[in-house]
């Protein structure tokens, strides 16, 4: 529920901060290269605070302090630990900042000493300090250690401390461009677009590098809507985009499905002077293997290889799998031949993708040979290899053999998953041994894996092929608990062999429970049942 609305709040953020850039901008260049017309705004000043000067005790205390410092009297300074404050070790801080190792000790000697004389301001100077002298993994190191906490209202906090300390330190505008990465290397995504919200608002912007970072984020949890968004934003503020940047963007594109607006980019980023890159042209190549369009990816990789870039291993693995998907083994292993011709080491995923393409095709010989082939050659074999193996032999209906290689299985100490279990189901399903195949249904349950719905019709069918309707209407039950629909034609195979058992109330009784929880199949006719 949390999450949900944090994602909710997520979404919402960054659509208000789109739709204030649509309204704020005069006019748009649909090109890739060109800028937004940006809104004649001044950026608010960066404030000017001072910290008061210490007196007394205080200023007695920063002194002697300073001094075992630069004479690195560290023993001397074990004593004087107790008596540590906020207010005086910003002033240590801000007095030994010329010095970054020694002002990245004394910082560190403070958090395992006192780590209550730490604040966000201590923390702020230090990062000041760190960014200033370009040592950004440091700084990422105590960043990460702030943000950890998952205050609510840290964002906000933290930005306000590292803008007030900014002109006391002589900072670089890089100490923010480093919030907004961490935040992004995080996947925390609202607080990234917050900060880089204020960023905007006193004139500062994210590097190139942090936000082909959080672009990047975005595209791992598929959120192109908003990655596409983000870069029409970075257009708007002149932040120039590299070639990950455009690669980026082709992703973007071929997960929208705008194969052609992916190809437009590509075809840009030449004219920007940019050449492409062996990951620019595999995202084309898996744009158009996705479609199917496997003539237009093929061409992509002889583009390439005019082009003096050379196919890697991702280039082929992706063209196999194509061909595997549309069922066209032997034009995939054409291209495994090609592969290893030209010194292309096949990995682990092209092996279990050509297994999983024989087994499709039932052809688990061919299967086990590539089996013996990843031995041979001392290529790592997982769960997905022997799930691929095992769905070949079940297929066919060699459930023998399939028992015998999850022996093997067992023996390589590797856990079976929902799918191993899947496989031996379609195994015994084959062999229309439905009390064998509910079995191995229950164990999947009790393994807590999650059958899916191409499993639960699976055993219905069985049931209703081997007349155990009572069978057939319990994993119907338990497919409705969890809320999935079943395909037409199941429904309509269990209905008719429980109406021709004298089951007719049942049925209704079924349907009815369906049609209230809003689970039977859109168009399925009720009536057509009794007609």
């Amino acid at each position: 529920m949390l999450n949900s609305m944090a994602h909710l709040l997520t979404v919402r953020r960054f659509s208000s901060l789109f739709n204030t850039l649509d309204k704020n901008c005069t006019s748009r260049n649909p090109s890739i290269s060109g800028n937004l017309v940006k809104k004649s705004w001044n950026p608010i000043p960066v404030p000017h605070r001072t910290l008061p000067e210490p007196k007394g005790q205080d200023f007695d205390f920063v002194n002697i302090v300073y001094s075992h410092l630069i004479h690195s009297e560290w023993e001397s300074l074990k004593p004087l630990s107790t008596h540590l404050t906020p207010f005086r070790v910003k002033h240590i801080l801000l007095k030994i900042q010329k010095d970054y190792v020694l002002s990245l000790e004394f910082f560190s000697w403070v958090q395992n000493l006192k780590p209550t004389s730490h604040t966000l301001e201590t923390h702020s100077i230090i990062l000041h300090i760190l960014t200033k002298n370009r040592k950004f993994k440091s700084a990422e190191s105590i960043l990460r250690g702030i943000l950890g906490s998952g205050s609510i209202d840290l964002q906000c906090k933290l930005f306000e401390a590292m803008l007030y300390s900014y002109r006391m330190c002589d900072s670089s505008p890089r100490v923010f461009d480093l919030l907004f990465k961490t935040y992004a290397h995080m996947k925390k995504f609202r607080d990234a677009t917050d900060t880089f919200c204020q960023m905007k608002d006193y004139g500062f912007y994210p590097t190139i590098e942090s936000c082909n970072k959080y672009l990047g984020s975005l595209l791992d949890l598929d959120r192109v809507d908003i990655a596409l968004g983000f870069f029409r934003e970075m257009q708007g503020h002149k932040i120039s985009p590299n070639v990950y940047t455009l690669n980026i963007l082709m992703c973007v594109f071929c997960k929208l499905g705008k194969l052609e607006k992916a190809a437009e980019v590509f075809k840009k980023m030449q004219k920007m002077g940019f050449s492409p890159t062996v990951s620019s042209y595999n995202t084309l190549i898996k744009g158009y293997c996705n479609k199917g369009f496997l003539s237009l990816a093929l061409k992509q990789k002889k583009s390439m290889e005019w082009n003096g870039v050379q196919p890697n291993v991702i280039t082929f693995n992706t063209l196999i799998h194509g061909f595997c998907k549309e069922g066209k083994l032997h034009e995939a292993s054409k291209i495994f031949s090609e592969m290893k011709a030209i010194n292309v080491s096949p990995n682990t995923v092209t092996y279990n993708t050509l297994i999983n393409g024989y087994s499709q095709v039932g052809n688990s010989d061919m299967g086990g040979r590539l089996y013996e082939e990843m031995l041979k050659n001392e290529i790592k074999v997982d769960i997905l290899t022997y799930n691929a193996l095992l769905l070949g032999l079940c297929k066919e209906g060699k459930t023998k053999k399939a028992v015998n290689l999850v022996k093997v299985l067992d023996k390589e100490n590797i856990v079976p998953n929902a799918s191993t279990f899947s496989a031996l189901i379609t195994g015994q399903s084959v062999k229309k041994n439905s009390g064998r195949a509910f079995q191995l249904y229950k164990s999947m349950i009790r393994s807590s894996f999650h059958p899916s719905k191409h499993t639960f019709e699976m055993l219905i069918s069985t049931f209703c092929k081997d007349d155990d309707f009572d069978g057939a209407v319990e994993v119907l039950q338990d497919m409705l608990e969890r809320r999935i629909t079943p395909d037409s034609v199941i429904l309509s195979e269990l209905c008719s062999g429980l109406c021709l058992c004298g089951n007719d109330e049942l049925a209704l009784k079924l349907l009815y429970s369906m049609e209230m929880r809003r689970l039977l199949p859109e168009g399925f006719d009720k009536t057509r049942q009794w007609t």
